[in-house]
């Protein structure tokens, strides 16, 4: 079984390749993330304590944390879950995945240093592998170096180095450092500060143009009331007029009455007699013809033998 050992602090890794099975037999039926004293592995490793991560079984297939089987299963399994990366979005899919339960069916485990030992393993703890990339945010990188406000942190960037480059017969160094994130320069305050008086302009603008509209508003509104109370105030004077005539005509017709009476006595009037009713007609009775009666024939007696 091959070993995969890692070490935090330095950044190394190494791997170690152990036949012997009563060696072996201290990783077994361990769970991942499980911590194991190293000292049955040999005296090299004496006093330190591994934390296991993970590994794959002889056919490559990887321990899955939470499976609680030494052996492998197949789980259906979608995005969010380990050991799996879905290439549409909703896509599930069943998958074959070793239990966190070490066993001998095993190829390779991976071991993290918890606790180092007495002695120093070889191209392990004695060697240190700097990081690749240092850090891009400016809070990230004034914590590194424990820098203050006040300092400069493109100063303090990590920088890449690359492969150097020959040019006219010289060769130049080349380094590459990553763009800084969320830097406060003089920039970005003046970019800031632009963007809030544009706020501040626009409020402005906005309560301004509420006030004039407003004004605008009630000034239609008292416009069309008084045009509401002037065609009002016509009809009101349309309907007295129109009231004043009717009086006028009906005082003359009255005095005009008045001047025929006085003239000459008026015929007095002959109440109508009313109509005679009239009878109903009498529906007319049709004689039926007289049908002459015929005498019954005289019965003739037998005559005796």
């Amino acid at each position: 079984m091959k070993l995969n050992i890692s070490y935090p602090a330095t950044g190394a890794i190494k791997s170690v390749v152990i036949d012997d099975e009563k060696k072996l037999r201290l990783f077994y039926d361990k769970r991942v993330s499980q911590e194991v004293d190293g000292a049955a592995l040999g005296d090299e490793f004496k006093g330190y304590v591994f934390k296991i991560t993970g590994g794959n079984d002889k056919q490559g297939f990887p321990m899955m944390q939470g499976v609680l089987v030494n052996g492998r299963v197949r789980l259906l399994l979608k995005e969010g879950h380990p050991c799996y990366r879905p290439r549409r979005d909703g896509e599930r899919k069943r998958k074959s995945v070793r239990g966190c339960i070490v066993g001998p069916d095993m190829s390779a485990l991976n071991l993290v240093i918890v606790k180092k030992g007495d002695g120093e393993l070889p191209d392990l703890t004695d060697k240190y592998v700097p990081r690749r990339l240092g850090p891009k945010r400016a809070s990230k990188i004034r914590k590194l170096f424990n820098l203050s406000k006040e300092d400069d942190v493109r100063k303090y960037v990590i920088r890449r180095e690359l492969p150097a480059k020959e040019k006219n017969g010289k060769t130049i160094k080349r380094s590459k450092a990553p763009k800084i994130q969320r830097l406060i320069t003089p920039e970005r305050i003046s970019m800031k500060k632009a963007v809030i008086t544009q706020k501040k302009e626009r409020a402005q603008q906005r309560v301004s143009a509420a006030a004039t509209y407003a004004k605008l508003l009630a000034k239609r509104k008292k416009e069309q009331r008084d045009r509401r109370a002037s065609q009002i105030a016509k009809r009101r004077a349309s309907s007295k007029g129109s009231v004043k005539r009717a009086s006028t005509s009906s005082l003359k017709e009255n005095a005009a009455k008045k001047v025929k009476t006085e003239s000459g006595a008026a015929k007095p009037v002959v109440a109508a007699k009313p109509a005679a009713k009239v009878a109903p007609k009498a529906k007319a009775v049709v004689a039926k013809p007289a049908v002459p009666k015929v005498k019954a024939a005289a019965k003739v007696a037998p005559k005796k033998k």
